[in-house]
């Protein structure tokens, strides 16, 4: 019987869930959800200075935020906590005995190495192939400040520092066996540490897990992402109205690629669909404008029921209420033009705003159109006629084109000053079904307004 599969994500609380992090816990949280396995969520909190809880609650919010939930961990526990290294401390010692009582491990001014062997490992690795490499012929240089030159170091690895902390190699290894993690996916910049985390693996007689090191994450120049660049923090996608499943399946973009030219997936999409045999060997370009094209496919798929309830908060701040009758048909008119919920407000204030608020560049330029009063003054006339109860998108249309002819006017001329007069400005979601929206006595009170404005 093959091994379950049991994956995990093991950030550390020491700042906020990056981008490239956020990645690779969707990896991770697929590649378990594919096969009927456990994703395991593990706290490398060991760095007491910089770890904190606040970024512990970032980092938890976000993965919630994306919907990746974890099978063991913080808050709910399991089997093989516990699940902060900080906590771990008795675990690590009785491993560090076991590798004393084999005379694998020596003192060296206070710190406690372990003897790396004299022998090829190769890193079988799901994404990057077989990557041998001998750690005694490779050997350890470091940068010597007296000579100020790079010197050749003692290759045999530091397990435990002379303060007794333990560094990250020994931690993880032991962590992943006890936790019995069955495929660690990971950032390729952790690809040159497998081989020291292979000779562990052998020191403790376990069998490694299979490893699967993804393509890093680049901005469009190449450079390497940093928390400064935008979109690097997933906080920011938050509060900036992206949907969380559109991130996700950008994510899932930045390094995977599907068979076809399908690139919108639905979670349970990306579920079926992700492997590892998939995942990309070159580094992946993050691109911000692509990211804001996904999401807009993804808020134009939503039903109206979640687009209204996702969209309510950022009408609430942009102060439109979500409670209008109007909301469900604005909404609709929003979702073909806004990139993100945040973007909806803007898109839609005009048909609430009381009084509405001119644009000065649109009405200047309006303004110096010959004959524009004219034109506003057969639009009144043509809108006056339209009967209440047949206030509608259409209506309005025929009525506006029928005055164009009647009145030997092209359609473009009457629709900018029509647009400018009750929308405010030369942008905007399409207007005669906004107009509906409006009402036909606000539509009339806003062009007169407007035809006061030109004179």
């Amino acid at each position: 019987m093959s091994q379950p599969v049991r994956t995990r994500f093991a950030p550390s609380p020491t700042g906020f869930l990056h981008i490239g992090g956020a990645r690779t816990a969707l990896y991770n949280w697929l590649y378990a959800r594919k096969h009927g396995g456990v994703f395991v969520l593990r706290v490398e909190d060991t760095d007491a200075v910089r770890s904190t809880g606040e970024s512990l609650d970032i980092i938890l919010d976000g993965l919630r935020w994306l919907g990746l939930d974890w099978d063991e961990g913080p808050e709910c526990g399991g089997n093989h906590g516990p699940y902060f290294q900080s906590e771990r401390g008795d675990i690590y010692d009785a491993y560090l005995q076991k590798l004393q009582a084999a005379d694998l491990v020596y003192e060296d001014d206070g710190a406690i190495r372990f003897r790396v062997p004299d022998k090829d490992f190769t890193v079988r690795d799901a994404v990057c192939g077989d990557v041998s490499v001998n750690l005694k012929v490779q050997g350890a240089r470091g940068f010597d400040p007296e000579t100020k030159q790079e010197i050749e170091k003692n290759p045999d690895l530091v397990i435990r520092r002379p303060n007794g902390s333990y560094i990250f190699h020994f931690v993880n290894v032991v962590d992943d066996i006890e936790m019995q993690i069955s495929h660690v996916i990971r950032g390729e910049d952790h690809l040159s540490n497998t081989p020291k985390h292979l000779a562990l693996f052998e020191a403790f007689g376990v069998e490694p897990p299979q490893f699967a090191h993804i393509p890093l994450n680049l901005n469009e120049d190449g450079t390497k992402m940093s928390k400064r660049d935008r979109g690097a923090l997933i906080h920011e996608y938050v509060e900036n109205g992206f949907l969380p499943e559109a991130v996700n399946n950008f994510m899932a973009l930045l390094g995977w690629s599907p068979k076809d030219d399908a690139e919108i997936f639905s979670i349970d999409e990306l579920i079926e669909r992700f492997s590892l045999e998939a995942v990309n060997k070159s580094n992946s370009k993050f691109t911000y404008k692509k990211c804001l094209w996904v999401n807009a496919e993804h808020l134009k798929a939503l039903s109206a029921a979640d687009l209204r309830e996702k969209a309510a908060p950022f009408l609430k701040t942009g102060g439109i209420s979500p409670d209008d009758d109007r909301i469900p048909a604005a909404l609709e008119l929003a979702r073909e033009r806004a990139e993100l919920l945040s973007a909806i407000p803007g898109v839609i204030a005009p048909i609430f705003a009381d009084p509405l608020e001119y644009d000065d560049e649109a009405v200047t330029k309006v303004a110096a159109k010959e004959g524009v009063t004219e034109v506003v003054d057969v639009l009144i006339s043509a809108l006056e006629k339209v009967d209440e109860t047949a206030w509608k998108a259409d209506s309005i249309k025929s009525a506006i084109h029928d005055a164009a002819e009647a009145n030997d006017m092209k359609m473009g001329a009457m629709m900018q000053p029509c647009r400018v007069g009750t929308m405010g400005s030369m942008s905007g979601p399409d207007l005669a079904p906004a107009m509906e929206l409006i009402g036909k006595e606000g539509v009339l009170e806003r062009l007169s307004e407007f035809r006061t404005k030109l004179s």
